[in-house]
This record gives C-alpha cells, structure tokens and sequence, in this order.
C-alpha cells in the first residue's frame, strides 16, 4: 500500500518476549498467548500489536503486554531489533520491534486463561517468526548473564549461593559451579552479604549465608568474560 504521495505505508508492531524462571525444578520460561484467529490461528504468538500513531514503541510493547500482565512485574526490559522481513506476515506487511523484558522468579504473576509460560527449551510450532524472536532474546540473555550483572532483574531480593547457582543454571542452560559463581560475582563487586543465614533444613547443617546484588540497574562489569559450563 502507498499514500497518495507513493511512499509506502505499513503495518509497525511492538511485541515483548518475556522470560522468568519457573517452577520447583527451576527452568527458564516465556510467556506466550494462543492465538484465536488467522493466521496462525490455534497456535502461540507473542504479546503483541500495532503501534499506535501518537506512541512510541516502547510505550506501545508495554501497553500491549499489560493485556496479558501485570507490568509492575517487569524488572528490566530492552529493545532486541527490529524484523522487516516482506513476508513474515502472510495477512499484510508488518515491521515488527522485538523487546526482550525479565520478571524475578519470586513474583507470582496473574495471566489470562489464553496466556500461560512455556519452557524456552520445549516450545511447540509457533505463530510468524516469533519462535526465532524467543531464541534471539534468550542468547541475548545469556550473553548479558557472562559480562553484567542483568541476573539481578532474574533473582528475587535476597537469595543463597545454592539458589541463585540454580537460577544461573536454568537461564544459561549448563551447569555452573557455586563456588566460581560466587568467586566472580564477588570479584566484580555484583554481591553483598545481607548478614542473614537460611534455617537448616532437616538434616541440619551449617546454616546458608544470605546474598543480594548490589544494584538493580545494568551495569557491564566484566566486557570480555564468558560464563562456561562447570
């Protein structure tokens, strides 16, 4: 479609991948909603829609998102890219602006009966090329996991060494060794003791120091390091 003046028109969408680890074996989840008509119909989409003439993109992911959460929940959210593929859409072309955002693992989130968190590493066919959006924002989360402190947007507020080896884990997708993770944290000045301890537990044992990051905004504290496996 072109304007009177031959300048193409189009469709621009901001859309949210929204990543949050889940569950008593933790794993590293997004949130998707089931799409009830074409195309695509049946299968899980991203949060998403269009943007809006007087809005900017960011205002416009958060408004659509806030249609399938609560966004007081976020802890951090950034623009992945942008997709202008011709044929991404099959109904109309649509530019689309990706956002990667993180909710810390202790919220309890509140999500329509068509949304619900599916396993990043178990996801079924999905709508458009959002699968393809979904592996860009957990490599780019992973990728910040090694040289910033961005796991703090991903830890509730305080945290052993055990738990937050286990948040580690789920979100990089390996093993990781709590001693080294506590050695570099510490090293790039990313952890502080609370000077609290975690009870025992029934088998009794010395009791678990307590830990919180040191701040709760983005930093890059180590730009050449890489978090590998144990």
């Amino acid at each position: 479609m072109r304007d009177a003046e031959k300048v193409a028109v189009y469709r621009h969408e901001a859309l949210s991948v929204v990543l949050q680890i889940r569950g008593d074996s933790p794993q590293l989840m997004v949130l998707v909603a089931q799409r009830d008509h074409s195309p695509f119909q049946g299968l899980p989409a991203l949060p998403s829609g269009p943007l809006e003439p007087a809005e900017n993109l960011g205002a416009s992911a958060f408004r659509h998102l806030s249609e399938k959460m609560d966004i007081a929940a976020l802890s951090y959210m950034e623009q992945l890219g942008t997709r202008s593929d011709p044929s991404r859409d099959p109904s109309q072309r649509t530019v689309a602006t990706a956002y990667l955002g993180l909710v810390p693992s202790q919220v309890k989130t509140t999500i329509p009966t068509y949304a619900q968190w599916m396993p990043v590493n178990h996801l079924p066919q999905m709508a458009y090329d959002h699968a393809n959006i979904i592996s860009e924002g957990v490599d780019r989360l992973r990728a910040k996991l090694s040289y910033t402190n961005i796991a703090f947007a991903l830890a509730p507020p305080d945290f052993t060494m055990a738990e937050l080896t286990h948040l580690y884990q789920a979100a990089l997708g390996h093993e990781v060794s709590p001693t080294n993770l506590q050695r570099v944290l510490t090293r790039r000045g990313q952890l502080a003791p609370t000077g609290q301890r975690k009870a025992p537990g029934t088998k009794g044992g010395r009791p678990a120091r307590r830990f919180r990051f040191t701040k709760h905004t983005l930093q890059v504290t180590d730009p050449f390091a890489i978090l590998r496996p144990s």
